[in-house]
């Protein structure tokens, strides 16, 4: 969508960013659980978003609560000169399997007393409804417009609900292939507001060459490899 910018202050521009890679070595979905940090690699992801976003003229951050979200939004918060928010509406999707592996064939999905939770993928039965996140994610993103108004800002929260959001505002059905996300690590979706209204969607992927290609979007799984669980 090609906008026409006819004054700065009508135009606010909200950054949606997915955190970078979790120290996982069991490899659970950990959901909403505390204690998942970011791994050095998610570290060097972070500053690298921080460094692409140097120039830009952001003047609000904010995180969900989580650690990896607030330990990615730090470096961004402290390149700008500014204190780092917290919003609960950008945690992570609740999921009944957090805390368990995860897969067919093995871990939660073996077990025939956890199929029950996979009966209705549209709304979806295992965890928050669809129709929930995008209530809160829309919320957060709006209060961020209101916040930063005129400029930029920057918001870290975490895959399903950055993805869940952005597919409500380009009006595309809520359910999905989890694979085909366009939500990769230390990623950023970008809403552009024309006064209170989102105008325009853009994504980009500052630290692409640091994200493992089995952890890219639309990547196979790898034996052997590591999972972004619970992103």
């Amino acid at each position: 969508m090609t906008i026409e910018f006819n004054g700065s202050n009508d135009i606010t521009v909200v950054h949606l960013m997915r955190h970078g890679e979790v120290a996982n070595p069991d490899g659970v979905l950990y959901g909403r659980l505390a204690g998942y940090h970011l791994s050095e690699l998610g570290r060097q992801m972070a500053d690298r978003v921080a460094e692409h976003l140097s120039s830009r003229d952001v003047t609000y951050v904010v995180a969900s609560p989580l650690e990896r979200a607030q330990e990615t939004a730090t470096p961004i918060a402290k390149a700008h000169g500014l204190d780092l928010a917290t919003d609960e509406r950008l945690i992570e999707a609740d999921n009944v399997f957090q805390g368990k592996t995860f897969g067919v064939g093995d871990g939660a999905l073996k077990n025939p007393e956890n199929w029950k939770h996979l009966v209705n993928p549209f709304k979806p039965s295992w965890g928050e409804p669809y129709v929930d996140q995008v209530v809160r994610m829309k919320g957060a993103l709006d209060a961020a417009k209101d916040a930063a108004r005129g400029h930029e800002a920057v918001l870290v929260s975490h895959q399903l609900p950055i993805w869940i959001v952005r597919s409500y505002v380009e009006r595309r059905r809520l359910w999905h292939d989890p694979r085909k996300r366009q939500c990769t690590l230390a990623s950023l979706t970008t809403f552009t507001y024309r006064g209170d209204r989102i105008v325009s969607v853009g994504y980009s992927e500052p630290a692409l060459d640091l994200v493992p290609a089995h952890l890219r979007a639309g990547a196979r799984p790898v034996k052997g490899k590591g999972k972004a669980f619970g992103a």
